[in-house]
């Protein structure tokens, strides 16, 4: 690599393993629409990262022929039962010598965001550290990109502790970056694991409640605002849980990801628009659609997402229930005397009457009766 040339990155899935805990053989699982290891490849692809191979090894006639249908190089490591060390040193093993640097994923790690990857790429570009770590909410995960100056290394190891042995011992030249993605530390083990981030992964279009609480932190959101997020959440939760029991269907996770991301440009000029190009930059465009009416919205009578999010904001003083006269008497005081700001508070306070009422009619109970259990205690 050259100081004017960008560098040759390629991808290394670890495939070869026996998912003895899984019961099944995990890298050809269902997810999202397709196999697990379509879901890995198509990561790393959209990132352009073009360069993509899986070492395979148990269960390897099953896994080639998709492989071959993906055009992605299969790499058989015939010393598989040695454990993942000896798929590390197949994969290395098989790089040309014009790739600089490359990515190894345990194909049990499939719900890493292609966003984390592009900024692993950048900081490689920058730094060209030995190995450059994703780290998310202080913690790091997957998957390290390694340097071509470690690769002779690997290869001349025993496998004593490990890749994690190897590269600690590069620990104080290694780069960290801080992604906003909980996919680096989800990994699948059991079937119970697979349940669950199956489910995450018909989701990634929307950010986890960790993400959202990670995404504040790189705002530097008070602790305050965060407690109004997650209040409105739980009371937002509330009121779709309750509406999904009259068969009235909500996305709940576009709901909590939006309460808790609602006011992260809180202070700013139009917070609201402000908040939605935050948040629609960081790849989010629904949430970002909803929190940009939270302020204010154009209600036609609709139950949906927004709806929910803008009255469950109005119910929730700080990080306390009210009732909307509650919420908006000391504004029509303090506005009294400015008919415009007045005019304003009005309107927003026609909207939440109305939504409330729809809330209230299709739930089948008043809204005292359905926040009961929200968690969120009344102001006092």
């Amino acid at each position: 690599m050259s100081d004017q040339d960008p560098p040759v990155l390629a991808a290394l899935i670890l495939a070869a393993g026996f998912s003895s805990r899984m019961g099944r053989f995990k890298a050809l699982l269902p997810m999202d629409g397709v196999s697990v290891i379509a879901h890995v490849v198509s990561t790393f692809r959209e990132v352009g990262i073009e360069r993509v191979g899986a070492v395979i090894g148990y269960n390897a006639e099953q896994i080639e022929p998709v492989l071959r249908d993906l055009g992605v190089d299969a790499i058989v490591n015939s010393n598989y039962e040695r454990g993942m060390y000896s798929s590390v040193q197949a994969g290395v093993a098989s790089l040309p010598p014009e790739v600089d640097a490359c990515f190894l994923l345990p194909v049990d790690i499939p719900l890493v965001r292609p966003a984390t990857i592009a900024a692993l790429a950048a900081r490689f570009a920058a730094e060209c550290a030995p190995i450059t770590y994703p780290r998310f909410n202080g913690q790091r995960g997957h998957p390290p990109l390694i340097s071509r100056a470690l690769f002779a290394e690997i290869l001349a190891g025993k496998g004593d502790g490990g890749l994690r042995a190897l590269l600690t011992n590069h620990q104080g030249a290694a780069s960290d970056v801080n992604v906003l993605d909980g996919g680096v530390v989800l990994d699948m083990d059991t079937p119970e694991d697979y349940e669950q981030l199956s489910k995450l992964a018909l989701r990634r279009h929307l950010p986890t409640p960790a993400e959202c609480e990670a995404i504040l932190a790189t705002r530097s959101a008070p602790e305050s605002l965060r407690r109004h997020g997650r209040a409105v959440a739980a009371v937002a939760r509330t009121m779709v849980t309750k509406l999904a029991a009259c068969d009235v269907v909500i996305d709940l996770n576009l709901v909590l990801a939006a309460s808790l991301l609602h006011d992260i440009a809180k202070g700013q000029p139009g917070h609201a628009e402000a908040g939605a190009a935050l948040v629609e930059d960081l790849g989010y465009p629904a949430v970002a659609d909803v929190i940009r009416q939270h302020m204010s919205m154009n209600f036609d009578g609709a139950t949906n997402e927004a709806a929910i999010v803008f009255l469950a904001d109005k119910l929730v003083r700080q990080d306390r229930r009210v009732s909307l006269e509650e919420r908006y008497q000391s504004s029509f005081e303090r506005f009294h005397d400015q008919p415009e700001a007045l005019q304003g508070a009005t309107r927003r306070h026609e909207t939440a009457r109305a939504i409330l009422a729809l809330v209230e009619r299709k739930a089948k109970a008043p809204i005292a009766e359905i926040l009961a259990d929200s968690g969120v205690p009344l102001c006092s």
